[in-house]
Order: structure tokens, then sequence, then C-alpha cells
């Protein structure tokens, strides 16, 4: 269809005579706001309890991932089938090495968990990444973003990469984590990182769920004594300092040092295992084996002495209170009677005639 001159410049500044300007010319069909190449897209199929469990056990790392969802998921049928789920997958795991992951933001957590991962993942190991990802306060969303930080380990064909949002749970640690850990013990995964949102004193819940705990830290950043927080410091099995690379490297080896100092003012742990400080760079792979030497001797030494079980036994009882803790919190807060109190003791604090702690003694004393 030939278009006439008036059709063609119906706008003024597009009439040959206005030379100077450079405009698009103006298109009077416009294309289809929707791809016509693109396919439909297919329906994520559902699944039975059974067909978790085999797909599990096949080491199906799409059925695992839609298990893990399934898990997270806040919805009651869900969870009762999840639990399934775990029951049947449980006598299939605690077969692997577990180590959690922590330090602060910057230290470099994504990218010694992609550089170590990938040396496991190439001696033949089967690696799991359950990294822990911040919620937000305001809208409780999440990036998710640590598979871009973990460029090779995210394709590599023995890896799973699985990010999670923290929820606002306690030290940034998801509250399906450990039950994620069983379903990918049960899928055939040899070691699994879990990579907590940073450091702080509730790291405890990442310290309950995993067989070794390593400290990421860095070196030239100020006052060394800044990163010696005696909660965090105890909880520690070994401390990997970061970023030891180009100029970097004299400081890191006095931060070394002063870690090192300072491990030996702190009680003898339960295990009996004298912490060790490591340098490296993920960057660079420099000295990464070394670290994960540690983790090995580790893992050697409490077998020896039996403490690697035992720590596993107090963990799942530990859990087991930890359960019974959110489900009696859940059937407070979803009972009937209880919200519509909830409303009325809420009233009552906006007009100052009650303190919070009494309405809280009022509503714990209720019986329903």
């Amino acid at each position: 269809m030939n278009l006439t001159e008036k059709e063609l410049y119906h706008h003024p500044e597009e009439n040959p005579e206005y030379q100077g300007l450079n405009i698009q010319k103006a298109v009077k069909f416009q294309p289809p706001t929707r791809n016509p190449y693109l396919q439909k897209l297919k329906k994520r199929p559902i699944y039975s309890t059974d067909d978790y469990v085999k797909g599990i056990l096949d080491g199906n790392i799409a059925v695992l991932s839609q298990a893990v969802t399934l898990i997270e998921s806040a919805n009651l049928e869900h969870y009762a089938q999840a639990q399934e789920v775990i029951e049947k997958c449980l006598p299939y795991a605690g077969k692997s090495l577990r180590v959690g992951i922590t330090g602060v933001p910057g230290a470099g957590k994504s990218t010694f968990i992609d550089t170590l991962g990938m040396s496991i993942v190439e001696n033949g190991k089967k690696l799991a990444v359950l990294a822990i990802d911040p919620s937000s306060e305001r809208t409780k969303g999440s990036i998710l973003g640590d598979k871009t930080r973990m460029e090779r380990l995210s394709v590599a064909r023995n890896a799973f990469v699985r990010p999670s949002p923290s929820a606002g749970s306690l030290g940034g640690v998801a509250r399906k984590t450990r039950e994620t850990i069983i379903l990918c013990e049960a899928a055939g995964f040899d070691v699994i990182f879990v990579e907590t949102v940073g450091v702080g004193q509730s790291e405890t819940a990442v310290h309950s769920m995993v067989d070794f705990f390593l400290l990421i830290q860095l070196a030239g950043t100020g006052d060394e004594l800044q990163g010696i927080k005696r909660g965090i410091m105890e909880m520690a099995d070994g401390i990997a300092i970061n970023k030891c690379d180009g100029n970097n490297i004299e400081r890191a080896q006095v931060a070394k040092n002063q870690f090192a100092s300072a491990l030996h003012l702190f009680p003898m742990p339960p295990s009996c295992w004298t912490p060790q400080v490591q340098t490296c760079s993920a960057m660079e792979n420099i000295d990464i084996d070394k670290v994960w030497q540690m983790v090995l001797d580790y893992c050697i030494f409490t077998e020896k002495n039996h403490f690697f079980q035992q720590k596993r036994t107090k963990q799942s009882k530990y859990w087991l209170y930890e359960t019974i803790d959110e489900s009696l919190k859940n059937r407070f807060y979803k009972n009937p009677k209880i919200e519509n109190l909830l409303l009325e003791y809420e009233k009552k604090l906006d007009l100052n005639e009650i303190s919070p702690f009494i309405a809280a003694q009022k509503l714990l004393s209720e019986n329903y």
C-alpha cells in the first residue's frame, strides 16, 4: 500500500523543507504488541508425594527445585505434602558435609563459594548451595541475585544453587533451610553450603544446622578488632581472610596473626578443636584449597572424638524445640478468638488505657 505525501508527512516537522531535523519517519501501522513467535508457556506439572520422592532420589534437579518451593510455601495443603516428602526422604539423608559460611557484607562470600565450589565439583563431588537472600521489611520481597555472583557454579553440572528469601527470620536464615538440607542430601549431594545474609549475634540459627561454621573476614578495612565480635568468633570453627592479593597481602598476614591471637583468648570449644585462620583470595584462586583442607581436617578430628555425631544429635533436639515454638506462635495468631481480642487491645493501647505488657499477659491467659 502506497502512502501519499500528505499521509507520510502528517507532522509539520517531517516536511522535507525542515532539512535540519533528524527524526524517525512516522509509522502508520504499528507492529503487534505480542511476539507471534512466542510459544505458549507450559504449566508446571503437579507431582504427587511419591513423584517428588522418586524424582529427588533419582537426582532430578527440576523436581528437587519444585520440592523446595513446596517447602517454602505458606499454603497449608503444601505444608502437609512437604512434610510427607521430607519424612520419606529422611532415611536417605545425613550423609553430606554441611558447611555454614558467614561474614560481613562485601567480604566476598559469593565469590568465595563460587571458587571453592568449582574446585569441589571438579573433584567429582556434588555440591548444593543454599544462599539466604535478605527480604525487604517493607515489601517482603527479595532480589535472589546470588546466582549472578556465582557465574560458574550456577551452570555447573553437579551443582545446585538455590537462593531463598530470609522472610524476616532470625539471623537471615530461611525458616525452611534445614528441611531443604534433608532433600538435598536425599538427592545425593555430598557437600552443602549454607550462605547467610551477613554477620550478627543471631547467626546461631545457621550454626545449629551445619557441621563446620566458616567466618569470612577482610583485612585493611580499618580497626581489625572491630571484626572480633565475641558471639560470632566463638561459634566459628575456622576463619578465612579473603582478598589476600595485590597490595593487601601484608595487611592480610597481620590480620591473620591478630585473629589467631584473639581465638586463643576464648575458652576451648566442646569439640576440643582449635579454630584455625587461613588467608586466601577467591578472585585469584589463591590458597582456597588450604581453607577446604581446614574443613576436612576438622571433620576428621571431630569424627575421631565422636563430637561430629553428638553435634548433629544436639542440633536435631534444637530444631525440635524451634519447631514447637513456631507452631505454637502460628496457632496463637491464627486463632479467631485471639484475632478479635488483639484488635480490642490495640484500640486500648491507642487510648493509653492499658500497657502492652498487661495486654500480652491477658491474651496469653485466654482459654482458647
